[in-house]
């Protein structure tokens, strides 16, 4: 890259403790995903990539969590006369005709007010676009958004900005999760523990080949962001499936520790939130894992809505009715039996081990894997 433009990586709330970790993700994902760049250095609290293609690069970037937003900006002196001529000269080049564009400044200025610099830069605008009929609109309805970032020594004007997927940084937690992954819903659950830091091992279990196909699909959007240049994932073929929720979590509680025990994992991941889950249930399945000396933990704790939000960011807005129906499925709380040995040990012994690489061909390499026509 050149011009002083810049990849510049904005950190969540919960990532600017973890800002040197984030850089590292970064460097690390760049690499794995084959993206070439020369230099990642900081300004403040933002980080810097330079790199030969910001376009894909920054889009390789956003798979990553921790990260509140990203801009390609031009990097420029924080001074009053060259912020507003620059806002000027690049907003001139994005606008088209008949446009609205809002002007909004952030960070911290030297000698000057935000507000000031936004109304010189809007005015410059006004009369800079009059032939092509450019108008400023507000901070709630605009076609164009001209964005800039300023520290204490520089102003960072963009020129393209995503927002991006929040959360904490990537395997910030230094420990490992078991997530097991039988619908759209339990797919979100281990998507919500690597949001929150955890490092994932995910265990799938189906019953019928066409759910397979689905859940791959639905692994496909979620492997890329579990910074894992190879992924180890363990299918079950389990043909005890049956029931509501609970019945489902209860008879996979029991598989999961086993896992979790045999790989020496301490933390499990329970597909379930206490918006829809009765707390009795939520307490039963929770007694269960501490009994076998092991940790539940329930990633969409406290998570509402935002859901979608999650399920949205990540492309699969397609399995949102499916999640809708889970939330509103009702779950009653019912005396369940332990589950026997035999269920278990003949889960266990349907067990199908597949390594996958990172890359394009993510579905069709599992399925050959797992020698499953498609």
């Amino acid at each position: 890259m050149s011009n002083n433009t810049y990849i510049v990586v904005f950190p969540s709330l919960f990532a600017e403790n973890k800002i040197s970790l984030l850089m590292e993700n970064i460097k690390k994902i760049l690499k794995i995903q084959e993206q070439n760049f020369s230099k990642i250095s900081r300004d403040e609290n933002l980080i810097l990539v330079d790199a030969n293609d910001p376009v894909f690069a920054s889009t390789t970037i956003n798979l990553l969590f921790g990260i509140k937003q990203i801009i390609i900006a031009r990097q420029i002196k924080n001074d009053f006369k060259t912020v507003v001529n620059e806002i000027t000269r690049i907003g001139t080049s994005l606008l088209l005709k008949g446009e609205k564009f809002y002007v909004r400044i952030q960070g911290s200025p030297q000698g000057y007010v935000i507000k000031d610099a936004e109304l010189a830069a809007t005015s410059s605008l006004i009369e800079k676009n009059k032939k092509i009929n450019g108008k400023p609109g507000t901070e709630e309805r605009f076609d164009k958004l001209l964005f800039t970032y300023i520290t204490k020594s520089n102003a960072y004007v963009s020129i393209f900005n995503d927002k991006g997927l929040g959360g904490t940084v990537n395997n910030s937690q230094n420990q490992k999760i078991v997530c097991g992954v039988f619908d759209e819903f339990s797919a979100i659950a281990c998507l919500e523990s690597i949001k929150q830091g955890f490092e994932v091992k995910i265990v799938v279990f189906y019953k019928k080949y066409h759910e397979l196909v689905n859940l791959v699909k639905i692994l496909s959007k979620i492997l890329p962001r579990t910074l894992q240049v190879k992924s180890h994932i363990e299918f079950y073929k389990v043909s005890e499936i049956s029931g509501d929720l609970f019945s489902k979590n209860f008879l996979f509680v029991e598989v999961l520790s086993k896992i979790a025990t045999r790989e020496k994992i301490l933390n499990v991941s329970l597909p379930i939130s206490p918006l829809n889950f009765p707390s009795s249930l939520i307490m039963k399945l929770q007694t269960r894992l501490f009994e076998l000396g092991l940790m539940p933990y329930i990633p969409l704790s406290g998570i509402g809505s935002e859901i979608f939000d999650n399920v949205k960011e990540i492309g699969l807005e397609k399995y949102i009715s499916k999640i809708e129906k889970t939330l509103q499925a009702k779950i009653t709380d019912k005396h369940k039996k332990k589950v026997s040995n035999k269920i278990i040990n003949n889960i266990l012994k349907n067990k199908k081990d597949v390594t996958i690489r990172l890359g394009p061909n993510i579905v069709h390499e599992i399925l050959d894997s797992l020698e499953i026509e498609h």
